[in-house]
């Protein structure tokens, strides 16, 4: 299946496809049509209409992953058109958790907000040396949406997730590495290569094999992620209407702090 989309790049070779995040000049933030075009792409998966043996997910430049959601296409957005768009990013989190196809991440820059949730939504992931993670929603006034709360305390322990996301304090690659968030850091030029190898290694294997341990060990770890997905999604729906959420994605594209009052 070939098709050209506008944010991302999808890039079938044999048994791998690479889909490649492509809004570099924004440092690869989502907007709503790049959701949209990221849940066709996981959707076709989801339903088999779409084929691959290994998925890997990366950005465009050497600069960042993904920045997390575009806050400027968010500024001045009223609640109801923020509760239109984040279904959207619902939907694609839903897709990503259904992906029957191991997803690899080849995290080459800095990786914010939804950007960590993406590496987190992942099967496993490298990052290049210098990449940096973050879920700064609560910076924001607002919450992780995209199942960070879920995924995070699953990949390090729940103390370590409270100080991430009630900070949104930034961590480096050797952080996430040590607190189990990633895999393997790989110096810049090495990365895709070395995720290349790897994705091909399990490409190589019996793709029904994979799939079926990939299954497995999903309900070891996330059997009930789609229902705890849903009280995360409660939780973030009351940060909308918030004077706070306002303020904080003002705050952000006036480049000042945010003044919270709590209401």
């Amino acid at each position: 299946m070939s098709k050209t989309f506008e944010t991302i790049i999808v890039d079938p070779q044999d048994h791998l496809t690479w889909i490649t995040l492509n809004r570099p000049q924004v440092a690869n933030a989502f907007n709503t049509q790049m959701a949209e075009e990221l849940l066709e792409v996981f959707s076709d998966f989801v339903s088999g209409s779409r084929q691959a043996r290994c998925i890997i997910l990366t950005g465009s430049g050497d600069r960042a992953f993904c920045a997390g959601g575009d806050l400027k296409q968010r500024h001045g957005m009223s609640d109801e058109a923020w509760y239109a768009q984040h279904v959207v990013f619902e939907d694609l989190a839903r897709a990503l958790i259904d992906c029957p196809a191991p997803l690899l991440g080849a995290i080459n820059g800095a990786a914010f907000g939804g950007g960590t949730e993406l590496t987190l939504a992942c099967d496993f992931a490298y990052a290049a040396s210098h990449a940096r993670f973050a879920l700064t929603e609560t910076t924001l006034g607002i919450m992780p949406g995209m199942a960070g709360t879920q995924y995070l305390p699953r990949a390090v322990g729940i103390r370590r997730a409270k100080e991430i996301i009630l900070t949104g304090k930034p961590f480096t690659a050797e952080q996430a590495l040590q607190w189990g968030l990633i895999n393997e850091v790989c110096e810049p030029a090495a990365l895709i290569d070395a995720v290349r190898t790897v994705a091909q290694r399990i490409a190589d294997n019996g793709p029904i094999a994979v799939r079926s341990a990939i299954k497995a060990l999903n309900h070891a770890a996330f059997s009930q992620l789609k229902a705890d997905y849903e009280v995360e999604l409660q939780a973030y729906n009351q940060t909308v209407p918030t004077e706070d959420r306002r303020e904080g994605i003002g705050a952000f594209n006036e480049k000042r702090k945010a003044d919270f009052k709590g209401r």
